[in-house]
């Protein structure tokens, strides 16, 4: 069907291709960048930048990552993190959204006042810290995967989805005989496929990409993520000499530091890289879930 624009609808239609085109440039671009200086030979690509010659490409950056200890112990410590993670997040998001999306629930206007307030108000660094100290978990994985467990907005989303589920449901299994954990294990939670998946991969690229807390609250180098040991590649620009030999000069370890840079921006990326595509209509529905809270 042939829809006839005004001038003005043309003139607006243009305007927002534009600028859609030039949000993909500004991150296509730099991803292009990242992946075939990752490929490149260090002298080549300090010397004269970026070069479409196969002679000029190389992976040694790839292969001094995946050979490098600390890389794949950081690599395997992020993925527990991430999924044990999304995990406990998914368990207590889904359970605290379907009880406060019962109207029988008593007092649920006050209990979600008060995850309300938790969203504008925060104890601060200081208090946290000291609490998660108090509580041994300092150095520890659940210093990682315990203070965040709990996001009300993952809440809100929940609680906005199974408000959406249609109460006869629940209403003939009670008939039926069916109690409520019942109800919910056997009815809800088999409809509720599209908010799981939401928010495990809220949950899972949110502790991918995240490096704060590892920073703060362990000590340990073995028990930390891909992100810090890759914070130290990127913003202190330090570079494990195991990754390139004992034998190579310190000039030679400060000339491949440049694409270990570069792969290890790659080799991070890819989890999230390779989820996106199967993940997508799941993520979508999320971010419909949320324009209609």
């Amino acid at each position: 069907m042939f829809v006839q624009h005004s001038r003005l609808d043309r003139l607006m239609l243009a305007l927002n291709a534009a600028l859609l085109g030039l949000a993909v440039l500004i991150v296509v671009v730099p991803l292009i960048y990242v992946v075939i200086a990752s490929f490149m030979d260090p002298s080549v690509l300090l010397s004269s930048g970026l070069s479409f010659h196969i002679s000029d490409w190389s992976v040694d950056g790839y292969e001094m990552i995946l050979t490098n200890p600390a890389m794949l112990r950081g690599f395997a410590n992020a993925v527990m993190y991430s999924v044990s993670f999304a995990f406990l997040t998914v368990a207590v998001s889904i359970c605290a959204g379907y009880a406060l999306s019962e109207d029988r629930l008593k007092g649920k206007g006050v209990v979600m006042t008060l995850f309300l307030i938790t969203m504008f108000f925060g104890g601060g660094l200081v208090p946290t810290y000291l609490l998660v100290k108090n509580l041994g978990m300092l150095n520890t994985v659940w210093a990682i995967i315990l203070p965040s467990a709990v996001n009300v907005w993952n809440i809100i989303l929940s609680r906005t989805f199974f408000k959406g589920v249609p109460s006869e449901l629940k209403e003939a299994a009670n008939v039926d005989g069916a109690s409520e954990m019942m109800t919910f294990f056997r009815i809800v939670l088999p409809l509720s496929k599209p908010i799981i998946f939401v928010l495990a991969l809220y949950a899972f690229v949110g502790q991918w990409n995240s490096y704060f807390d590892a920073m703060i609250y362990l000590d340990n180098p073995a028990l930390h993520p891909l992100q810090l040991v890759l914070r130290s590649i990127l913003i202190q620009n330090q570079v494990d000499p195991s990754m390139i030999g004992d034998q190579l000069a310190m000039a030679e370890m400060k000339r491949l530091s440049e694409i270990i840079k570069y792969a290890a921006i790659v080799v991070s990326s890819l989890p999230l890289i390779i989820m996106y595509p199967f993940f997508q209509k799941y993520f979508e529905k999320g971010v419909m879930l949320g324009s209609l809270k």
